[in-house]
């Protein structure tokens, strides 16, 4: 009998409306007989107050062959499933929905509610791998940034802020104003990257940032490809958005065009020094120390995922 596992966060600012019409609708036997799911379990991980990874961990521990894990929530919600499922090595399928700011995986796979999910198809999705100095650090859907932009996704951190932006599905068009209030307040103080070579080559010593692109859309308004249905490349770059302007031009191009870079096979970041840098992969945010080497490369296996 397949398995509807639901991962959520009991604490989150929606949490009510989750119930409403995830929750409720799924517990509901009439409900279940009218969306043809009758006789499925239905099941729930609730999100501990830990971190992403001890998340992910735990919930690894529960998933079986054969189970629909839907991540219910915002984009830490589906960072947790999504590296749980991976983690796993358990032949199960992912399906997202947007309770959260950005939701960048849902967005990307175009599943909006609960009857989206039973109508979608099933497609691979390969996702990016992270290493730090040698060992696992995350799986990432969509994107992976490091410098200032990562540091900028700590002001999704406080509670204030992410209460003030859920209003709905579509509440990311609001994070904006916030985000730019962020970068004028800190682009005078922001020291660059420490030095690093990118694939043996010594980087300028006034890149601000590093991005991996999975996903075709990155926060929503970047445009990326379609690099999750590639199993062997990914799109990458590497900024200087310290300057106001090459900040706009990068932006400018990311919106209508494409995320300015080019594909590439797998990075090899080798920091000079022993370095303390900020890392995020779909707005999940965590400061690493003490790091030598980051690698990025497309996963050696595929998940899958429902679409639309």
């Amino acid at each position: 009998m397949q398995r509807i596992l639901v991962v959520y966060n009991p604490r989150s600012s929606r949490a009510s409306v989750v119930r409403a019409e995830v929750l409720d609708v799924l517990n509901n036997p009439v409900q279940m007989q009218k969306m043809d799911l009758s006789g499925k379990m239905v099941g729930k991980y609730e999100v501990e107050k830990t971190n992403v990874d001890d998340n992910a961990a735990k919930l690894a521990k529960l998933i079986r062959d054969d189970d629909l894990v839907l991540a219910v929530g915002g984009d830490a919600t589906a960072v947790i499933a999504a590296n749980g499922v991976l983690l796993s090595k358990k032949d199960a399928t992912l399906a997202a929905l947007p309770y959260g700011n950005f939701n960048d995986l849902s967005k990307m796979l175009k599943v909006k509610t609960l009857a989206d999910v039973f109508k979608a198809k099933s497609t691979k999705l390969w996702p990016l791998e992270v290493s730090l100095d040698g060992k696992h650090l995350r799986y990432s859907t969509c994107y992976t940034t490091i410098g200032m932009m990562a540091e900028a996704t700590e002001l999704f951190d406080n509670k204030k802020v992410r209460k003030s932006l859920r209003k709905g599905h579509k509440s990311s068009w609001r994070s904006y104003p916030k985000l730019a209030k962020w970068y004028f307040k800190n682009r005078s103080k922001r020291v660059f990257l420490p030095e690093f070579k990118l694939n043996g080559l010594l980087q300028k010593k006034s890149t601000t940032d590093y991005l991996a692109v999975n996903g075709k859309k990155l926060a929503r308004v970047m445009r990326g490809g379609a690099w999750y249905k590639n199993e062997k490349t990914f799109w990458h770059t590497t900024g200087r958005l310290k300057n106001f302007f090459r900040l706009s031009f990068f932006m400018a191009k990311s919106m209508l065009k494409h995320v300015p870079g080019e594909e590439t096979k797998g990075d090899k970041l080798e920091f000079l020094n022993p370095a303390t840098i900020e890392f995020q992969s779909e707005g999940e945010y965590k400061i690493l120390e003490n790091v030598e080497k980051i690698e990025i490369k497309k996963a050696e296996q595929f998940l899958k995922v429902l679409y639309l």
